[in-house]
């Protein structure tokens, strides 16, 4: 595996976990400690190099798909300083998907790339 890829792979492992850890005093925080653990296993079987391309693929969709659905037609910063609470967590959400999904298509990438060489 690309020793580039393999970093990212690690330091997203590393940070979908602490983001899942962190989610504790979420209201909704099951699931978000759920897709955030998620990500992490993703992220290992990466770096592991015992990833299917459709995992990530999918995923990454799904992740994507999430981000439209959540992003608030209003939105107004990830500072609670900066507008209604309700509309700042949506888009802090909506944000945390669109990171997993592209981290994600990175990894299709990456794969796709690997299995080239």
């Amino acid at each position: 595996m690309n020793i580039l890829f393999k970093v990212i792979g690690c330091l997203f492992t590393v940070l979908f976990a602490l983001g899942a850890v962190v989610q504790y005093n979420d209201p909704d925080s099951l699931v978000w400690i759920v897709i955030y653990t998620i990500a992490a296993v993703i992220s290992l079987l990466f770096v592991l190099n015992r990833l299917k391309k459709v995992v990530p693929l999918v995923s990454g969709v799904l992740c994507f798909a999430g981000f439209v659905y959540l992003y608030p037609p209003d939105f107004q910063g990830f500072n609670l300083n900066d507008g209604d609470i309700r509309t700042v967590e949506l888009g802090r959400e909506a944000f945390g998907l669109l990171i997993i999904a592209i981290v994600f298509f990175l990894y299709v990438f990456g794969l796709k790339r690997m299995s080239k060489i």
